[in-house]
């Protein structure tokens, strides 16, 4: 194994592990969040979006766009730049572009709502997940293209 397939094998793991963090809060956290009356709902996703931005899942969010681009970089001479460079913009662009674009201006619109806004909770609670559920997608095919790619070497 290379150090470009360890590369290679590392954004693909990054960018499944990203995947599978968005994918609990589509399938489990935000349907169990909107059970929750609107002003336990919404302090409780208040109470997510600070955990958020704390260095393990910034760690883990962040690390795969850079091994996104480090990756996308060194494969641009490579034989398999198609299949990289898809999976790394999918990433960059549905994970990355969709959090800062969407999710974040929707957590900051949250984070000034106070007990009373449930009207904004039953709308936040929808575009976001509608949202999340992107970023999950194009985690999970980029991340495929990248297994697909290193899988095609050898």
């Amino acid at each position: 194994m290379t150090a470009r397939d360890v590369l290679l094998l590392g954004t693909a793991l990054g960018t499944l592990l990203v995947a599978g963090a968005f994918a609990v809060f589509s399938l489990m956290v935000m349907p169990a969040l909107g059970a929750l009356p609107g002003p336990a709902g919404i302090a409780a996703m208040q109470s997510v979006n600070r955990v958020a931005v704390r260095p393990p899942f910034m760690a883990l969010f962040l690390g795969a766009a850079v091994l996104c681009l480090l990756l996308a970089g060194w494969e641009l001479a490579g034989e398999r730049r198609p299949l990289v460079l898809a999976g790394a913009a999918l990433h960059l662009v549905g994970a990355v572009g969709v959090t800062v674009a969407a999710n974040v201006p929707l957590n900051d619109a949250l984070a000034g709502a106070d007990g009373s806004a449930v009207q904004q909770w039953g709308d936040y609670l929808r575009r976001w997940t509608a949202w999340n559920t992107v970023r999950t997608a194009a985690s999970l095919a980029a991340g495929a293209l990248l297994v697909v790619a290193l899988a095609g070497t050898g």
